[in-house]
């Protein structure tokens, strides 16, 4: 009997089979995975009769933004009923500075930790490096009392700080890791030639960095605009992140809910993260890949 692989043509159109399902396995991998994304948008701009008597899947009849303008202004919010405006403005004020001071100190240590290398320099990296193994739920008290100390409790300036103090460990480790793949030699030539730390610092090396800075704001902003925890545990009230508020929005039930402002919402929190990570995000493992090689 004639072995089939033998036949003319017959080892492309495997090919061609094989191609086939691995597409089609990825396409509904790939379904599967946007689906939920699909029924929250278009959840959000359906009304609340659309959304009674027609099914999960469907699509609007017509865009309605109705829900994302009532999430923005008029949503009631525990006994607050002026939307996430307000709290979408205290997590603006909370996560840019937080993002610039923690990748600006992580800069300046790891800069210290890799060019200018001190007795014990290796231990304090270790120690720093500790802190990105400490969960969150272990720094709460000890962070409240120290917040409470400082006079700036359940203030968004004091959101600030403990998104400073718990991002460093990472934003150390980014740069550190960048760092130590710059050649030496460029330090020392600046040093003969007369430049300080700071000159080295803001001339030489933070013009070789724009692949690791834009890691490191992803990553820093992600995790500062996500975050619930810290914002839940430490502040109350009008000073609350947008997350927080989200979650009490959906939680907060006066008459018919509305799963269209609920879904208007969770976009409405989502859509900064979105923007970072389609505007920058090229260059997140363009920029983890750069730091892979030593250190």
């Amino acid at each position: 009997m004639a072995d089939i692989n033998a036949l003319p043509g017959s080892g492309s159109l495997w090919r061609t089979l094989g191609r086939v399902g691995l597409y089609s396995l990825l396409f509904l991998f790939a379904a599967y995975y946007i689906l939920p994304l699909i029924v929250v948008v278009s959840t959000s701009f359906k009304d609340l009769e659309e959304i009674q008597s027609g099914t999960l899947l469907s699509l609007p009849a017509e865009i309605n933004l109705a829900a994302w303008s009532y999430a923005w202004s008029e949503a009631c919010i525990g006994v607050s009923c002026d939307g996430l405006k307000p709290y979408f403005l205290n997590s603006i004020q909370m996560t840019i500075p937080a993002v610039l001071i923690s990748t600006l100190m992580g800069a300046l240590t790891g800069y210290a930790l890799t060019k200018f290398r001190f007795r014990g320099a290796n231990l304090v990296f270790a120690l720093i490096l500790f802190g990105c193994f400490i969960p969150f739920q272990v720094v709460l008290l000890p962070m409240a009392q120290s917040l409470g100390v400082l006079g700036i409790a359940n203030t968004v300036p004091g959101l600030v700080l403990v998104h400073i103090v718990y991002g460093l460990p990472f934003t150390v480790l980014f740069f550190r890791n960048y760092y130590i793949n710059i050649p030496d030699d460029l330090i020392k030539a600046a040093t003969i030639d007369g430049a300080g730390f700071f000159t080295i610092f803001w001339r030489i090396l933070l013009p070789l960095s724009p692949p690791i800075i834009v890691v490191t704001i992803i990553w820093q902003f992600t995790q500062i605009w996500n975050d619930f925890l810290f914002g839940a545990s430490f502040t109350t009230g009008g000073g609350q992140p947008v997350t927080v508020a989200l979650n009490n929005l959906v939680n907060t039930t006066t008459g018919v809910k509305r799963y269209n402002v609920d879904m208007a919402a969770a976009l409405i929190t989502a859509i900064p993260t979105l923007v970072v990570y389609v505007l920058a995000g090229r260059y997140f493992v363009r920029g983890l890949t750069a730091g892979s090689v030593k250190g």
